[in-house]
């Protein structure tokens, strides 16, 4: 008999919106403006809502009907202990995320540095998985660059970069000439408004420093 079908196991990067008490109207609010910032990363994306920092009641039908209206596909609810709150997340359409539980804390093997000579063109997504990417050329806006390790553009970054896919915290980005729509290390993102006008064009180096995403000018 032919197999039509089999379930396996697998990882994949979510985003996560912490929930604070500041309300659900501004939660929403805050998913709706980044969305419209970098519709490319974050439209139609995936999204787990951690709630272990609010004390609110929480409507989670009003919660996924919003994260729907903000252009993101609710995916599931974590931090969510008590079990009236789970069956209310539940009852709305959320599945009950975990956190994984890591057995080992041995980094995975590393593979040769991955490099592209080509210019990376909208809509182009390159991934490198355990290892570092290199890409000689430009990155156009609208492309995306992935790597588990480190990522060092030697032309143009218009398009997204994003290191440390895996969460390794000590991945950085070289970029010879910045003007990233979005740059990001092990999670933790800047989209270009938040990037310093003296960065902007500039070769620069980019590291995670306190879990918060630090640039400095590379000497060339």
């Amino acid at each position: 008999m032919a197999k039509t079908a089999e379930l396996k196991g697998g990882s994949y990067t979510l985003s996560s919106l912490h929930l604070a008490d500041s309300g659900l109207d501004q939660a929403i609010s805050f998913l709706k403006d980044k969305v419209e910032q970098a519709p490319a990363f974050f439209a139609h994306a995936p999204l787990v809502i951690d709630i272990s920092k609010t004390s609110q009641e929480l409507d989670f039908g009003q919660l996924r009907q919003g994260i729907l209206d903000a252009g993101m596909i609710p995916v599931g609810i974590s931090g969510c202990k008590p079990s009236h709150l789970q069956a209310q997340a539940k009852s709305a359409g959320f599945a009950i995320m975990n956190a994984a539980r890591q057995a080992k804390a041995s980094s995975p093997v590393m593979e040769p540095t991955k490099v592209i000579r080509s210019p990376v063109r909208s809509g182009q997504q390159i991934y490198a998985k355990n290892c570092d990417l290199v890409v000689l050329n430009h990155v156009s806006a609208g492309a995306e660059i992935i790597a588990d390790g480190c990522i060092h553009i030697y032309g143009c970054l218009r398009g997204r970069a994003i290191a440390g896919a895996s969460g390794e915290t000590n991945a950085q980005i070289f970029c010879h000439n910045l003007q990233s729509e979005l740059i990001s290390i092990a999670g933790n993102y800047w989209l270009s408004d938040k990037i310093q006008e003296s960065h902007w064009g500039s070769s620069v180096v980019i590291s995670l420093i306190d879990n918060n995403l630090n640039i400095e000018h590379l000497a060339v």
